[in-house]
């Protein structure tokens, strides 16, 4: 079976990030990258599909070449070859940009069934999964926090999560499954894995080579990042002094009412 497996690199979340003086983005120096944890999920059920229906698992990511720390982690962990869309071209692109570049990638290697996480960590948007599966022909099912492949390979059932609930859906492979915390617990890279991941090979693809000069990063983005906005400061609590406790709840709800005015 032909398993793909998309990847991004995004910032650690226990990084404290800085916003750049442009005020777009942020400032990349001294901080520390890591794979997007719902990635982590998908290299988890990509490799506990080959290990239960075989084939090989591919891993593709987009970036820089600080991506390819994250890239080997995934062949540590057991994937087997990777793309890595490395190239200046594919900087700056939106959601858009960045799924058709995905999607022409997973077309060199037609993929029975391909994993991403629900999002990334960083931008929160949730639309690359989706718009991959769209420019791939694909069918696809999100937020999945349980998938059944049949021994055929050619059909699957997922389990995904959705407001109040959760739902059942039914697919013809090939599809899109972009998982959920909960579908498993990602395993760690073995010292023999990370060994081995040194010398499996990673294949560097340009624009060029996959038809999308010009349409790609910033020059196929439709969206934009004009300004990156810092979290609001935290205002000081409040504390309440009273006599007795009775009083100290009358003022309480007092100040609900009249100043926060949530009652």
């Amino acid at each position: 079976m032909k398993i793909a497996v998309i990847i991004k690199q995004t910032p650690d979340t226990e990084t404290v990030v800085k916003i750049n003086d442009a005020g777009n983005d942020i400032v990349g120096t001294g901080v520390k990258y890591v794979m997007s944890p719902y990635c982590e999920f998908a290299v988890e059920e990509a490799l506990r599909t080959k290990e239960k229906l075989g084939g090989e698992v591919v891993v593709v990511s987009l970036g820089p070449d600080r991506v390819l720390e994250t890239i080997r982690t995934a062949l540590a962990m057991g994937c087997d070859r990777a793309i890595h869309l490395k190239d200046p071209a594919y900087e700056g692109g939106d959601g858009q940009a960045t799924a058709k570049a995905l999607a022409a990638a997973l077309k060199t290697v037609s993929p029975d069934i391909v994993f991403a996480g629900k999002q990334a960590i960083d931008g929160d948007q949730s639309q690359v999964a989706v718009r991959v599966a769209e420019l791939a022909g694909l069918a696809q099912a999100t937020i999945v926090t349980a998938l059944e492949i049949a021994a055929d390979g050619k059909t699957a059932k997922a389990t995904r999560r959705s407001e109040g609930g959760g739902e059942v859906v039914e697919l013809k492979l090939p599809a899109l499954i972009s998982c959920e915390k909960g579908l498993n617990e990602p395993r760690y890279a073995s010292l023999p894995g990370i060994m081995k991941a040194k010398k499996k090979e990673v294949k560097e693809l340009k624009p060029a080579e996959l038809g999308l000069e010009g349409q790609v990063g910033a020059a196929g983005a439709k969206a934009k990042r004009v300004k990156l906005l810092p979290l609001a400061e935290r205002k000081a609590g409040r504390r309440i002094e009273a006599e007795t406790p009775e009083a100290a709840a009358a003022e309480l709800v007092r100040l609900l009412r009249e100043e926060a005015k949530v009652l």
